[in-house]
């Protein structure tokens, strides 16, 4: 793989609870080639950890920013931790419950 793998943190703001965000992240993900997780938190947000080439997780992060779900209200989108690797730590996408 000649294309930079890019692994990086993100956290949504805004009405993104129970309209089916994680669900349309993990579809968009698994378009985009991408792996990692999402899951709800206790204070309201989204986060997760997407992986990938570095093309792919620009679109995923812009998708994150502005897109979302349906349902979706996005007010804020934080990227934390971004960084190359070397390999994946993951095989899939996947929704984790908390």
């Amino acid at each position: 793989m000649s294309a930079d793998l890019l692994s990086v943190d993100f956290e949504v703001f805004g009405k993104v609870q129970g309209v089916f965000f994680r669900k349309y992240t993990q579809s968009e993900a698994k378009k985009l080639g991408l792996v990692g997780w999402v899951r709800n938190t206790a204070a309201g947000t989204v986060q997760g950890r997407v992986q990938g080439p570095g093309d792919q997780v620009r679109q995923m992060q812009e998708w994150l920013k502005t897109t979302g779900s349906p349902q979706s209200r996005i007010v804020q989108a934080q990227f934390t931790n971004e960084q190359k690797v070397q390999a994946l730590d993951f095989t899939d996408f996947q929704v984790v419950r908390t």
